[in-house]
């Protein structure tokens, strides 16, 4: 089960990934300017925060294997449509279409941690679940830079758009029921009600956690290659070398966010203290951006950007477990859902403020903008409640499926 959130997070990386990969050629052949692109990956931004909307309790509501299987369908279709783009307005549409089915995979995801495992292997699972975020991110610019040189940028967005059909068709065959008996406790699946959410200060200030550390990530993912192109002057062939690297990074960082974890819960004999430790460590390191500036070498720039990226790993590890500590199982899809939109209001936001800053400045005044917005966000979390006071007539009954 690990191994199917692990392969559907890749592939929606992947998906995720070919535009930006390819949009120093789409950008050109399309006529799209840089605040064009911001809006069109505000489009995408703004179904992902209505998509987690709906998607966190619909899965709690459907189960693992309905609401999963829906998610990836969704987005998988969504992608294929992104080859018929002519222009900005039907990308931006595809695009939009995309982020509607993406916004289920986290919480779908995390749901299944919560279901599969106890509270302190959730920290590692998440990492490893997390981390195919990261391999997508590293596959996606030598592989659709191939691509698109070998047969064009539409072909790209069919091949990547296919996969996630495959992974349905064994997601279908496989799934089974985990086995509480072995990990968890039976009542560890009750649904809490929407009201107790809603009047949980715990929901609230996650959600706000999330408006101020994702959209660091949704930077670099997006605006990486055309970063190294504006600022770099890197061709496709170069950018396709050496892009992968800020994420291969990112992918030690989900490992480590695990490690890190550990060694703090051996230290403070307090799991809930030590995710908060972990996640202000993390987010520390993410402050490298605030170096990178104009006149350093690509060499140091890419560097600066991979410790963020591995800062920013790191801390979502231990991010993802949290909510699985504080309420149980049947609830944490729903609250990944509320932060989630959290994280897509702020991507929304700072990729419109992105795109005026790099078209009116420079990538400088971005790079310290998201360097600093980590450190709010550990202090958010910092001081999260760590029990969810919750009265027992609001839960809800289990899903007999």
């Amino acid at each position: 089960m690990l191994g199917f959130a692990f392969l559907a997070t890749v592939i929606n990386y992947l998906d995720r990934q070919t535009l930006s990969v390819m949009a120093p050629v789409i950008l050109d052949e399309l006529h799209i300017s840089a605040r064009g692109y911001s809006h069109i990956i505000f489009a995408f931004m703004l179904a992902y925060t209505l998509g987690n909307g709906v998607s966190g309790r619909q899965l709690d509501r459907l189960g693992s294997r309905i609401g999963y299987g829906l998610t990836i369908a969704v987005w998988s279709g969504a992608a294929i449509l992104q080859a018929l783009s002519g222009g900005a307005f039907s990308l931006g549409v595809f695009r939009f279409l995309l982020g509607i089915g993406e916004a289920g995979n986290y919480p779908a995801g995390v749901k299944l941690i919560a279901e599969w495992f106890p509270v302190k292997e959730r920290s590692l699972a998440s990492g490893i679940f997390n981390s195919g975020a990261s391999i997508g991110a590293i596959l996606a610019p030598p592989l659709l830079a191939w691509i698109a040189l070998s047969a064009g940028w539409r072909i790209a967005f069919v091949i990547v758009g296919l996969t996630g059909f495959v992974w349905l068709a064994a997601w279908a065959l496989i799934y089974r029921r985990p086995e509480i008996t072995l990990t968890l406790k039976a009542e560890e699946f009750d649904r809490v009600s929407l009201r107790a959410l809603l009047r949980s200060r715990f929901l609230w200030q996650f959600t706000l956690s999330k408006v101020f550390s994702d959209p660091v990530w949704y930077f670099y993912t997006f605006w990486f290659p055309q970063y190294l192109k504006t600022v770099h002057s890197f061709s496709l062939a170069q950018i396709g070398k050496v892009a992968w690297i800020p994420f291969f990074t990112a992918s030690i960082g989900n490992l480590a966010g695990g490690v890190v974890f550990s060694g703090a819960l051996r230290w403070t004999g307090d799991a809930a203290r030590a995710r908060r430790i972990a996640n202000l460590f993390f987010s520390t390191l993410m402050a490298s951006g605030i170096f990178i500036s104009d006149g350093r070498s690509s060499a140091e720039c890419i560097a600066l950007i991979s410790i963020a990226t591995f800062g920013y790993a790191g801390s979502l590890a231990n991010l993802l477990a949290i909510p699985g500590d504080v309420f149980p199982a049947g609830a944490v899809a729903s609250i990944w859902g509320f932060a989630s939109m959290g994280a897509g209001l702020g991507g929304m936001m700072f990729s419109l403020v992105t795109g005026s800053l790099v078209d009116r400045y420079s990538f400088r005044p971005t790079f310290m903008l998201f360097g600093l917005m980590p450190l709010l966000a550990a202090s958010i979390v910092w001081t999260l409640p760590r029990k969810a006071k919750i009265a027992l007539e609001h839960f809800e009954p289990r899903p007999s499926h």
